[in-house]
C-alpha cells in the first residue's frame, strides 16, 4: 500500500498463470463487445430521450397550461411515456447489458450465441418505440409501468425470451463449479422478470381480474419490478464491482447467502402496502407491510457485507469512478429501503398515499440506487470493450456530482412536498385547492433538480460517445478522478 492509499499489484506466484488469465479475460471481453455495446448505446439514447421528457413533465406540474392544447403533449400522456422510456428503455437495457458482461466473465467462457442477444436488443428497442408511440397516441392501458399497449408488450416478451435463453445457456456451459454471489442475483433477476411481466399481463389484460383486484395486481407488479428486476441486477452488480476494484474478496459469503434468500422471500410480498385504507382485505395489506419491514433483514446483511468489504479502502473512492458511483448506489439502497418501510406504516401512509412521497420512493430505487450502480459498472466495463480509457476525469466528476446533488435535491423536494401535501389534505379547514397549491414550491425545486440531472446525463452521453468512436485515452492505467500521488500505482482492476 502506497501513501496515496492505492494498493500496488502484488507479486504473482506464476507470471504464466496471470498472463493466461488475462488472455482469457481479453477473449471474453472481445466476444461480448458488440452485444453489450448495442445494449449500452440503445440505453444511453433512451436515457437522453427520457431526460428531455422528464424536464417537460416536471415543468407541466407547476405550469399546467404549457402546450395543453396539443393532445399528445398533455401530462396524462407525457408522464407515462417518460416513465416507460426510463424503465424499459434506459434502465432495463443498461441493466441487461451489464448482466451480459458479468455473466460471461463469471461463467469464464466466451460469449455463446451472440445473435440471440443482438436480435433481442433489436426487438426490445422496437417494442419500447411502439409502446411509447402508442402511449402518446392515447393507447395507454392506464396501469403504472404496464402502460404499453398489447402489441408492444408481445414484442418485448419475445425480445426478453431471446435474452433470457442466452443467460440460461451461458450458465449451462460455464467453466468451474463455483457459483458467485453476483450470479445468484443475475440468474434470479432473469427468471423473475418473465414471471412478473407474464403474471401482470395475464391478470390485467388476457384474463383480467375483476374490480379493485386490478389495483392490487398493478401495485404488486410495479413494486416487484423495482425489487426483483432492477434491485436484483443492482445488488448483483455492486457485489461484483466493489470487491473487484479494491482487490479483496467479499467479507462474508454467509451474510451474502442470508441477504439473498431473505431478499427473494420478503421482496416478492411487497406492493399491497400502497393500498392502505383501500377497499381490500386487511390481511393482504398487513402481509405486505410486514414483508416490507422484514426487507430490513437483507438491507442490514448487504449493508454490513459491503461496509466490511470496504473497511480500510474507503479512500479509494477519491480515485475510482466505479467505486464512487457504486458505493453511492449501495448506500442509496439502504436509504431507499428505510423510506419504503416508513411510508408503508399505516400511521404514515394515511398522510402520504397519493402524494409526491411515493414518487420520491420510486426515484430513490430506480435512480439513486440502480442507475448510480449501473453508471459505475459502465465506467468499469466500457474501457474493457473499447480498449481505451475514459478521456476526461473532469467530466466524470461533473457527472457524479450533478447526479448526486440532482437526485438528492429531487428526493428531498418530493418527500417534503409529499408530507406537506398529505398534512394539508388531512386538514379539514383547508380547501382541496389549497392543499394542491401547498406543494407547488417543492415541485419548482424538483424542476431545478431535474436541470442538474439533465446536465449530468448529457455529459455522460457525450463522454460515452467519445469512447464509442474510439476517442478515449490510450493508456495502461484507468482514468483516476484525482491525480495519484505515487507514480506507478494502479487501482486493482
Amino acid at each position: 500500500m502506497n501513501p496515496a492509499g492505492i494498493p500496488l499489484k502484488e507479486p504473482s506466484v506464476s507470471v504464466a498463470a496471470v498472463d493466461t488469465e488475462q488472455f482469457e479475460r481479453a477473449l471474453i471481453d472481445a466476444s461480448t463487445r458488440v452485444p453489450v455495446l448495442i445494449f449500452y448505446t440503445s440505453a444511453v439514447a433512451w436515457l437522453i430521450l427520457g431526460t428531455l421528457l422528464a424536464g417537460f413533465v416536471s415543468f407541466k406540474l407547476h405550469m399546467p397550461d404549457l402546450l395543453s392544447d396539443i393532445s399528445f403533449l398533455t401530462w396524462g400522456r407525457m408522464r407515462p411515456a417518460h416513465m416507460n422510456v426510463m424503465v424499459y428503455g434506459w434502465a432495463s437495457m443498461a441493466g441487461m447489458g451489464t448482466a451480459i458482461w458479468l455473466m460471461a466473465r463469471l461463467c469464464r467462457t466466451v460469449l455463446r450465441y451472440p445473435l440471440l442477444l443482438v436480435t433481442g436488443a433489436g426487438f426490445w428497442n422496437l417494442g419500447v418505440l411502439l409502446g411509447v408511440g402508442g402511449i402518446l397516441l392515447g393507447d395507454s392501458t392506464g396501469y403504472q409501468w404496464l402502460e404499453f399497449p398489447s402489441y408492444a408488450a408481445i414484442i418485448l416478451f419475445v425480445a426478453y425470451t431471446l435474452v433470457a435463453s442466452w443467460a440460461v445457456l451461458m450458465f449451462r456451459f460455464r467453466r468451474g463449479e463455483q457459483i458467485y454471489i453476483t450470479q445468484w442475483y443475475l440468474l434470479a433477476a432473469f427468471l423473475w422478470f418473465p414471471w412478473l411481466y407474464a403474471a401482470g399481463q395475464l391478470m390485467l389484460f388476457v384474463v383480467p381480474v375483476q374490480g379493485v383486484l386490478q389495483a392490487a395486481v398493478g401495485w404488486w407488479y410495479a413494486n416487484n419490478l423495482l425489487f426483483l428486476w432492477f434491485g436484483a441486477i443492482g445488488l448483483g452488480t455492486a457485489y461484483y464491482m466493489i470487491p473487484k476494484v479494491i482487490g479483496r474478496p467479499v467479507y462474508s459469503y454467509h451474510l451474502a447467502a442470508i441477504g439473498f434468500w431473505s431478499y427473494a422471500l420478503f421482496s416478492s410480498w411487497t406492493g399491497m402496502q400502497r393500498l392502505v385504507d383501500g377497499p381490500f382485505p386487511a390481511w393482504m395489506v398487513t402481509a405486505s407491510i410486514a414483508a416490507t419491514i422484514l426487507t430490513l433483514i437483507p438491507v442490514a446483511t448487504v449493508g454490513l457485507n459491503h461496509h466490511m468489504t470496504m473497511q480500510g479502502y474507503f479512500p479509494l473512492m477519491r480515485y475510482s469512478p466505479t467505486l464512487r458511483f457504486t458505493v453511492f448506489g449501495a448506500m442509496s439502497y439502504t436509504v431507499f429501503s428505510l423510506v419504503g418501510v416508513l411510508i408503508s406504516l399505516r400511521s404514515v401512509a394515511r398522510y402520504v398515499n397519493f402524494s409526491q412521497a411515493s414518487i420520491a420512493y420510486s426515484h430513490l430505487g430506480l435512480y439513486a440506487f440502480f442507475t448510480m450502480v449501473i453508471f459505475g459498472s459502465m465506467y468499469y466495463i466500457v474501457p474493457r470493450l473499447i480498449g481505451r480509457e475514459w478521456r476526461y476525469a473532469s467530466l466524470i466528476k461533473l457527472h457524479f456530482w450533478a447526479s448526486a446533488y440532482g437526485i438528492g435535491l429531487m428526493t428531498l423536494m418530493l418527500l417534503a412536498g409529499g408530507f406537506t401535501q398529505g398534512a394539508s389534505t388531512e386538514n379539514p379547514s383547508l380547501a382541496f385547492s389549497e392543499s394542491v397549491e401547498s406543494v407547488l414550491p417543492y415541485l419548482r425545486g424538483r424542476s431545478l433538480s431535474g436541470i442538474l440531472l439533465t446536465v449530468s446525463h448529457f455529459i455522460f452521453a457525450y463522454h460515452f460517445g467519445l469512447m464509442l468512436f474510439g476517442l478515449g485515452r490510450k493508456a495502461t492505467v484507468p482514468t483516476f478522478l484525482n491525480p495519484v500521488e505515487a507514480e506507478g500505482a494502479e487501482v486493482a482492476h
